[in-house]
């Protein structure tokens, strides 16, 4: 197969290639790279494959970084844009399930690309378009078939994390697990046990956010992946209820992980220690807590102007969005409009602050002035007062007489 017209991203690249072959070298593109062009996705890194060394490499070009160069990876800084470059390699046995005893660099593509995961992902391009195609890559992409490069057992005993990639690439591609491919991982899915939560968590989000994502959740509770991932070993009956839903494509991570944590009935109370588990950021964490909630509170009734404000935008357009897997009336472009119409947005843009009361107010500073602002704020929102410095003043004041 040739491809008649390069993406952008290659045909900028193409003049490395050209190089190293002119010092009498073998130069490809390869991996994800060239399965997305071929299935005409945009395409994000350009990765090269040669059978020069790396002291080769580094030798042809006069701007290079040393990023991986025990594994054969050189950075090559060629105009305003960087490329990782990597020596053809075989990797010896994987005693720990993640990466390789030893690395030998060859100089056989065939010997690089067998080692790779899948066979879509075992795909080799020329500069000039030519496709080398040596596993039948492009037959598996033709039929939609997700199938590993020779032994399944081989490949997920190299890197278990491969599984996970396997669930995501169901997930981002709608392809459908070969059966072998598909056994193997069914057979050794107590692997991810010896896998980072980190790198779990990596291909887990991405298999939510996919487009396939209810096809993937059944493969994730068929082979039984999902009893190695934190906090899910209970719930595979709901992960599979997850996967009835409405196959409406989630768009941000926050709204994964909220879908999923209200499909597994989590407490609030425990969404932390459930986050902290996929080692989830602060930020991430405190962001899918106040959206859960939001979430909660917005099937028990609707928003009033006093919850859009104390929710904030973001969780509230995001719960209001979620209703659709419930499929129940929802409406998030009008909640973004009845937030932005709100008074105020913060407490910063009250029209008093703490000095004016103290400045109006004969009383000395206590507890009692966050407790002032809070009900003026309260009153601002829900348009009892206007938000004026006069008003909210003589708000205060009524209100400290009335509490005495």
């Amino acid at each position: 197969m040739k491809l008649t017209k390069l993406p952008k991203e290659f045909a900028e690249a193409a003049p490395l290639l050209k190089k190293i072959e002119a010092a009498g070298y073998e130069a490809y593109f390869v991996g994800g790279s060239v399965r997305d062009t071929i299935l005409g996705q945009p395409i994000h890194d350009v990765d090269i494959a040669t059978s020069a060394f790396p002291a080769e490499i580094k030798a042809l070009f006069p701007r290079t970084i040393d990023i991986g160069i025990e594994h054969g990876t050189v950075l090559v800084l060629w105009e305003h844009a960087q490329y990782e470059i990597t020596t053809f390699r075989t990797e010896a046995a994987y005693q720990d399930y993640r990466r390789p005893d030893k690395v030998d660099f060859v100089r056989s593509l065939k010997e690089d690309l067998k080692r790779r995961d899948f066979t879509i992902n075992a795909l080799a391009l020329q500069e000039d378009g030519v496709i080398i195609d040596l596993f039948d890559g492009l037959a598996d992409i033709e039929n939609q078939i997700l199938r590993a490069v020779g032994h399944p057992q081989e490949r997920f005993h190299e890197d278990a994390l491969r599984m996970m990639r396997g669930l995501r690439f169901v997930s981002q591609l709608g392809f459908v697990l070969e059966k072998e491919t598909l056994a193997a991982i069914h057979t050794n899915h107590a692997l991810l046990g010896k896998i980072s939560v980190e790198r779990i968590m990596i291909e887990f989000v991405k298999l939510l956010l996919g487009n396939h994502r209810n096809q993937a959740l059944q493969a994730f509770v068929e082979t039984e992946c999902y009893i190695y991932c934190p906090g899910l070993r209970e719930y595979g009956e709901a992960l599979l209820r997850m996967a009835d839903l409405p196959a409406i494509p989630l768009e941000t991570e926050t709204a994964a992980w909220v879908l999923l944590i209200d499909q597994i009935g989590l407490a609030p109370e425990a969404v932390r220690s459930f986050l902290k588990a996929w080692k989830c950021s602060n930020d991430c964490i405190r962001q899918v807590h106040t959206a859960y909630q939001a979430l909660l509170m917005r099937r028990n009734g609707e928003w009033n102007d006093l919850l859009l404000y104390q929710f904030g935008l973001e969780a509230t357009y995001l719960a209001e969005g979620l209703l659709r897997y419930d499929k129940l009336p929802n409406d998030p472009a009008k909640i973004s409009q009845r937030y932005q119409q709100l008074p105020i947005h913060s407490l910063k843009e009250l029209a008093i602050n703490g000095r004016d009361l103290l400045q109006t107010v004969d009383r000395s500073s206590g507890p009692w002035l966050k407790e002032v602002l809070a009900a003026a704020e309260a009153a601002v929102i829900t348009r009892k007062v206007p938000n004026e410095k006069e008003a909210l003043l003589a708000f205060a004041q009524a209100y400290l007489a009335k509490e005495g």
